[in-house]
């Protein structure tokens, strides 16, 4: 598709993956699956339907040495760093601010940097559609994955109209977004069917965004247009450090797609994963051996059962007598931890930075 944008948000600290991921190497940058990092396989899957010259990445400027490390095939001036994180729709707005110097009316797909897709083909197939009704309709396309299980930690998204009948790729109108249920409701939302899992992934024209912006962010909007303003001068990096430091921390879903209108889905049947922690590593890792066990590295099980193990470059890890366990080495830090507490690990990070043992982050 022509003047097709794409935008990949790169900005975050993954604390979830410690050991492995660092302040100066989040887990986007890392390669969980194959040789390429989580970044580079986005890039890569996107460079497929849309030009290189026309992929941007908002990164932290804390991670631009990595990310440059990363992304040779890029312009670096499509590289745009924050100087703090702020969320997701200040980043967005961001980046459709730079887009709009080229083409308003360009499409712009928003996809995080840190997903395992499968299926890249039916994952073309499926943006472009999305693509195709953010250019007919003027509207803001949300790509929902189809749950397959009452998941707490996703939001959904209620659709209401089918809008194409018999297309092999549904879409649909949006009824609203609802934030992340109980298990409960989660299983309600499963029984009744017409609810999504918000994937953030996103699709619009670029105009068509930042008149949202405009409208349901007014300040927001005022501050970005005082940065682009600045775009190609001097004194750009002392504005956007002033500026977007001062700018409300929100995400897009709260501030654009609980209020807008002009709301769509296009149903996702790719395969998805949002990676989110290292127990969906686990899941999603296909060489498990008969015993359930999977990793990458030198590894060694004895007498263990559903565990994962992640052993760096020259170093060997050995599991005895253990079961539903997750094993990381990386330099001077090791974790070790059950299966079902791999949400908290982001617990260690924040009690590191507390005893200001920054040199293991």
């Amino acid at each position: 598709m022509k003047d097709l944008y794409t935008l990949i948000m790169a900005g975050g600290s993954g604390t979830r993956f410690w050991p492995r991921s660092k302040t100066v190497k989040p887990k986007q940058y890392l390669n969980i699956f194959g040789d390429d990092s989580l970044l580079q396989d986005t890039i890569k899957r996107f460079a497929t339907f849309s030009e290189e010259e026309k992929i941007y990445i908002v990164s932290s400027a804390t991670q631009a040495k990595v990310l440059e490390e990363q992304t040779p095939m890029l312009p670096k001036n499509n590289l745009i760093y924050e100087p703090v994180g702020r969320n997701t729709l200040p980043c967005i707005g961001l980046a459709a601010m730079f887009a709009e110097r080229e083409n308003p009316d360009g499409i712009m797909v928003v996809s995080p940097s840190d997903h395992l897709i499968k299926n890249n083909s039916l994952f073309k197939d499926t943006v472009l559609a999305a693509a195709k009704i953010a250019d007919e309709k003027d509207g803001i396309v949300t790509i929902g994955i189809t749950p397959t299980y009452a998941a707490t930690g996703y939001g959904y998204v209620q659709t209401a109209d089918n809008i194409t009948g018999t297309e092999k790729i549904k879409q649909f109108k949006v009824e609203r977004f609802v934030e992340k249920p109980d298990e409960a409701t989660a299983t309600k939302y499963l029984q009744e069917g017409g609810f999504y899992w918000n994937s953030g992934l996103f699709v619009f024209k670029v105009s068509v965004f930042l008149k949202a912006v405009e409208e349901f962010a007014p300040e927001l909007y005022s501050d970005l247009r005082k940065i682009q303003a600045e775009f190609g001068k001097d004194s750009y990096e002392q504005t956007l450090d002033t500026i977007y430091r001062a700018v409300e921390s929100i995400s897009v879903d709260y501030g654009i797609m609980e209020h807008a209108k002009n709301i769509y889905l296009v149903e996702g049947n790719f395969d998805w994963n949002d990676l989110g922690s290292w127990e969906s590593v686990y899941l999603a890792d296909e060489k498990k051996d008969e015993n359930g066990n999977a990793g990458s590295g030198d590894t060694m099980f004895l007498d263990t059962k559903n565990s994962y193990v992640y052993a760096e470059d020259d170093n060997v890890v050995a599991v005895v007598g253990m079961e539903d366990v997750i094993v990381v080495k990386d330099g001077n830090t090791t974790l070790v931890c059950k299966r079902e507490n791999a949400e908290d690990i982001k617990k260690i990070v924040e009690q590191l930075k507390a005893d200001n043992k920054s040199q293991y982050l």
